[in-house]
């Protein structure tokens, strides 16, 4: 919670330095001072969620009624900024840096939260070379790779639907695109119902599945039929919150106590890292050859778009397959009881190296 703590401070006046070069027109310099919040920022979002996680105990399912508030934050987030008309100003950065430094001095009221596992710090540490015995377990291998297919539908999203929007005519997609948020708020409350019926296997894979199912509905309303694109951006409370969410809940059932917090950076790294940058690389080039010619003629072909949804609709068949055929929930008390052992392993040699 300390560190929790720190790093938002540290966010906060990094924030109240940009207003300033951007209105030097600095362009380097905020990219780069940017880029250096992100580094400070990132860590926080696998930081809560083990603090939450630890706190919890074994009431893990009460995970989503904790996490519902931060969708809540993003939305207030998002109608305060456009009410306020600071949409195109800096003065989202001094909003920014307000909340960063109200976190900051919350943070430090937490619960005490100790690091676990004790020993030395070591570069290993750094780069959570701890947590690398989980790829040990096949089910963690299968749920990495689907996690980083889901994170390439979620970066197609983010970066091509309002523009889509746009192209089909619907006016107001700020307004449209905030029926997801809304969405999330109502699917958040219902996973702990749907883990109790359907059990974590079966409500991951709605979560990452649904990804493809919004797209087939996007590719739909390009053939005159626009009101599914409004029924896919209502889909979104199944996309993220049973992915993210669930995905961070898998993560904390399969992770020692040790590697809870490593694993849990682990997760964002491939859904907010990896993943967004493979997905932004490749329907950016999707996008620029097929989509990009039709938007700059004038002619707003609507069938360009096709082509670009059928790159999240082939990673989400491709998701399922693997999810279906080769994750087995059944195998997780052994592969933990496995991946426990070979942790006490590494953590006697390092106690005989410091000794």
């Amino acid at each position: 919670q300390k560190v929790l703590a720190g790093v938002h401070m540290v966010g906060g006046i990094l924030l109240l330095l940009l207003p300033g070069l951007v209105a030097a027109q600095a362009g380097g310099a905020v990219l780069g001072l940017i880029l250096v919040y992100m580094l400070f920022f990132m860590p926080t979002l696998g930081l809560t969620n083990t603090i939450a996680f630890r706190h919890l105990g074994g009431n893990d399912k009460l995970f989503p009624y904790v996490r519902v508030f931060g969708t809540i934050g993003w939305i207030v987030a998002g109608l305060g900024v456009g009410w306020a008309g600071l949409s195109a100003s800096t003065g989202v950065f001094v909003v920014a840096a307000v909340a960063s430094f109200a976190l900051g001095i919350y943070a430090f009221t937490l619960p005490k939260t100790p690091p676990t596992g004790g020993g030395r710090f070591s570069f290993g540490d750094l780069v959570g070379a701890k947590s690398w015995v989980l790829f040990r377990q096949r089910n963690f291998v299968i749920f990495g790779i689907c996690a980083l297919l889901t994170t390439i539908c979620l970066a197609t999203y983010n970066a091509y639907a309002a523009p889509f929007l746009g192209a089909l005519g619907i006016e107001n997609v700020a307004g449209v695109l905030a029926i997801g948020q809304i969405s999330e708020v109502i699917f958040i409350v219902t996973i702990p119902f749907v883990l109790v019926r359907l059990g974590m296997k079966w409500a991951l894979l709605g979560g990452m599945v649904m990804w493809g199912v919004r797209f087939v509905l996007f590719m739909l309303a390009a053939g005159d039929m626009p009101w599914l694109a409004i029924v896919g951006i209502a889909l979104h409370g199944i996309c993220n919150d049973f992915f993210l969410i669930l995905g961070a809940m898998y993560v904390d059932q399969v992770a020692p106590v040790a590697l809870k917090a490593q694993a849990q950076s682990y997760f964002l790294f491939v859904s907010t890292g990896l993943g967004a940058f493979l997905g932004s690389l490749v329907a950016g080039q999707v996008y620029n050859a097929v989509v990009a010619p039709s938007v700059a003629s004038g002619e707003s072909d609507l069938g360009a778009w096709s082509a670009l949804w059928l790159l999240p609709i082939g990673a989400s068949a491709v998701t399922a397959v693997l999810w279906i055929v080769f994750f087995r929930m059944s195998e997780h008390r052994a592969t933990e009881a496995a991946v426990l052992a070979d942790v006490a392993a590494q953590r006697d040699i390092a106690a005989e190296r410091t000794s």
